[in-house]
């Protein structure tokens, strides 16, 4: 008895076929030109989305500010809160700023090559070091400080003091706890 073949699994029409005349038209599958949709679905009701949506904005903007010294948003926080609170350790500062321990290594690494901190052995406890600016880096983060004041005045007049204000305030203390 002679075998069926198999039937075929394709779905679409061979290379070069011609689509009956009677055929319905079948949705663009392409790809989208350039640009952005208006339709965002689900999204437009997720807080997150939106804040994280800001964040992009504020650190695109902050990091062009910023180019000029090679500071990243990172690293002038760290630099800021190290200048604050001169002698805390790698452990503190990782807690304060919420930066893995991994990371925060080579973030300290990457500005102790470039000579804007030091890592000094603790008073307290000799296992750990105590962080602090060199010279160079507090004259760097002084520059870094003024290029930030701009940044956030052009935020200011971006958003109006209204929003700057409110945002400030809605935010401030969040994610601390």
């Amino acid at each position: 008895m002679p075998q069926k073949a198999a039937p075929s699994r394709r779905t679409t029409p061979a290379r070069g076929a011609v689509p009956p005349a009677d055929a319905a038209p079948k949705p663009a599958t392409g790809r989208r030109r350039a640009g952005a949709v208006s339709d965002l679905g689900p999204l437009e009701g997720h807080l997150g989305y939106f804040i994280r949506r800001l964040q992009i904005w504020v650190f695109q903007d902050f990091i062009r500010t910023l180019a000029p010294l090679e500071i990243s948003p990172a690293q002038f926080s760290v630099l800021s809160v190290i200048h604050a609170n001169e002698g805390l350790s790698q452990a503190e500062l990782g807690n304060t700023l919420a930066i893995e321990r991994a990371r925060l290594v080579r973030l300290l690494n990457r500005l102790q090559k470039r000579r804007l901190i030091e890592r000094l052995p603790s008073s307290a406890d000799g296992r750990r070091h105590a962080l602090r600016l060199t010279p160079t880096g507090q004259t760097t983060l002084q520059q870094a400080i003024a290029l930030a004041d701009q940044h956030e005045a052009g935020l200011l007049a971006k958003l109006g003091e209204q929003r700057y204000g409110a945002l400030m305030d809605a935010l401030r203390g969040l994610g601390t706890s």
